[in-house]
């Protein structure tokens, strides 16, 4: 009788669960839900949140969505998801089981996403340096941590655990008391050494930073726990994984081989390789270097372009003309724009039109802006404008990791990974074009047989 591994992934947008079948390690079941969970910033202060509830909802419903006698025969779960964000919750009380075979967030805060920009660039230089090598950069943990200490004190409060939205899901699940984390998901949240695998205790607390919501650290790959309840019909006691960086884990499903670069697009973007087995990172955090390493699995590292300009550059050019379209009086959908718009580029094989998209900045150069160039009466087409807005998101990752880098890094192949790029046909001419390794299209055909919903932002 076959047994089977479900894997969880609680992204910025959606939400995915995969039936992995032990024996011939194929995918039996998956599905795929937008959370729809964004919160509105009322208060001015660029913050970026979600509703807890919903995507835990979501998660719910995905799940439900799946075969029963199958999850009945889950043997182990895995979760992987968005990094960098911070969730608040209570102990013992962070959710509800009431509803006999699901759980329901309570006594948590909303979720503080990776995109949060409450901390300026002012408030990130009076923070403590951190004994890293990873730069502290607004949207992590640590940082949110310290402006509740310094703008709402109160808030902090009424919690006693921290984690990201992964870690909350696998406490939840294994009924624990607090929060356990990865190395990779520590890293992310700043004040992490990855060379020692401990948190900057003494840093911190001469900062005067709440110690106890730092999470427990385990290797990744451990398990945190078992499940203390029947979930959708996974057994009670099946054993649960600590929860992995939705990056990492996104490029050991594609790195066939250590010459392989792994290209992502989905909300923002990466270019990452793997580092030789031997590699330690430098001392401290290299402010300016658009390259930073990220802890992957047995003590190794990855060498990654991390940008934040990514599937959301599009979606807030398709938002964008949502709004023009409604401010001229008629009406058209998100899907319904964003076809016409890759049919109108795919009719424009070229175009001189020359688009910075870096809208949201950059953790290297925060303060840096988009900009369009190269503007002439014969090139402000919407096949045009598409084309150079899909070029320049290649463009801005490729100048972060560039060629003689993936050359002494020993590239020879480029995989391309994410649903941003698997669903923009544009996207992936223009990789293409923009490297000078050849590109691997297999992931891209895989990817686009999944079952997923139409946004062109999605996380893979």
């Amino acid at each position: 009788m076959s047994s089977y591994v479900l894997g969880l992934d609680v992204g910025t947008t959606s939400v995915k669960a995969v039936l992995l079948e032990t024996g011939s390690r194929t995918v039996a079941a998956s599905h795929a839900l937008p959370t729809a969970s964004d919160r509105i910033d009322s208060c001015g202060i660029k913050a970026k949140e979600q509703d807890t509830g919903l995507i835990v909802d979501a998660l719910n419903r995905c799940i439900g969505l799946l075969p029963r006698h199958k999850l009945q025969r889950v043997v182990r779960v895995g979760l992987s998801g968005q990094m960098h964000g911070v969730l608040f919750w209570r102990a013992k009380s962070g959710c509800d089981w009431s509803k006999k075979d699901f759980f329901t967030a309570k006594d948590t805060s909303q979720l503080i996403t990776w995109q949060d920009g409450r901390c300026s660039s002012d408030f990130l230089s009076s923070l403590p340096k951190p004994d890293s090598h990873l730069r502290i950069a607004t949207g992590f943990g640590c940082a949110t941590i310290f402006w509740y200490m310094r703008n709402r004190p109160e808030f902090l409060s009424d919690f006693t655990v921290a984690g990201t939205i992964q870690d909350y899901v696998v406490s939840m699940l294994c009924g624990l008391e607090g929060c356990v984390m990865t190395p990779q998901n520590a890293a992310s949240w700043g004040f992490y050494n990855t060379s020692t695998n401990q948190w900057n205790v003494d840093v911190l607390k001469s900062a005067g930073f709440p110690l106890h919501l730092l999470p427990q650290c385990l290797p990744s790959g451990n398990l945190a726990g078992q499940t203390c309840s029947d979930w959708h019909s996974v057994p009670a006691g099946t054993p649960v994984g600590a929860a992995l960086g939705d990056f990492q884990c996104s490029v050991y499903s594609c790195m066939s081989a250590r010459t392989d670069a792994v290209l992502n697009i989905s909300t923002s973007a990466q270019l990452t390789f793997a580092m030789p087995a031997d590699f330690k990172p430098p001392d401290c955090p290299q402010a300016a270097s658009s390259i930073t390493y990220f802890p992957y699995f047995d003590s190794s590292y990855l060498a990654v372009a991390a940008s934040l300009n990514g599937g959301n550059v599009l979606a807030t050019f398709v938002e964008m003309l949502i709004s023009w379209i409604k401010d001229l009086g008629a009406d058209m959908s998100d899907s319904h724009v964003y076809e016409k718009l890759i049919g109108s580029a795919l009719n424009q094989e070229t175009s001189d039109l020359r688009v910075s998209p870096t809208i949201l900045g950059e953790r290297h150069n925060p303060r840096c802006l988009g900009q369009v160039t190269n503007i002439c009466a014969t090139n402000l087409s919407l096949g045009h404008v598409t084309r150079a807005l899909c070029r320049g998101v290649l463009d801005n990752i490729a100048s972060m990791m560039p060629a003689e880098h993936l050359q002494q890094g020993g590239v020879n192949r480029i995989v391309g990974t994410g649903s941003a790029l698997a669903r923009n046909e544009v996207l992936r001419q223009e990789v293409e074009k923009v490297f000078p390794q050849p590109v691997s299209a297999v992931l891209f055909k895989k990817t686009l047989q999944q079952e997923d919903f139409c946004d062109p932002q999605s996380e893979s």
